[in-house]
């Protein structure tokens, strides 16, 4: 009974990574295809005056960070370190109790 919630627990683990990951390129895919669009807009309509780069920085900006949120690449905040954070908080807040008793 319980290898069966094991492996229950860890479909589940996986099914989300998925979904975090098919998340990104779905993110990626429209920053591409968007962007070429506005590009294409602005040299037709005023290609004398840039303002693709814009959106295109800004996307940008928010895209590398949902890759390295997705993609673990984040030394800090990671789920490694926020368990870390946990235990540590737990330890102090148990020492904490120990002291006053």
């Amino acid at each position: 009974m319980e290898s069966k919630n094991i492996e229950e627990e860890r479909y589940y683990r996986a099914r989300k990574r998925m979904e975090e990951i098919k998340g990104f390129y779905m993110n990626l895919r429209s920053f591409i295809m968007v962007n070429f669009l506005l590009i294409a807009i602005n040299l037709i309509t005023s290609p004398h005056h840039l303002w693709f780069y814009w959106p295109l920085l800004w996307w940008g900006i928010g895209l590398v960070y949902h890759g390295i949120k997705v993609f673990n690449y984040m030394p800090f905040f990671s789920k490694d370190w926020e368990e870390r954070k946990i235990k540590k908080f737990m330890e102090k807040d148990e020492q904490k109790k120990h002291t006053w008793e």
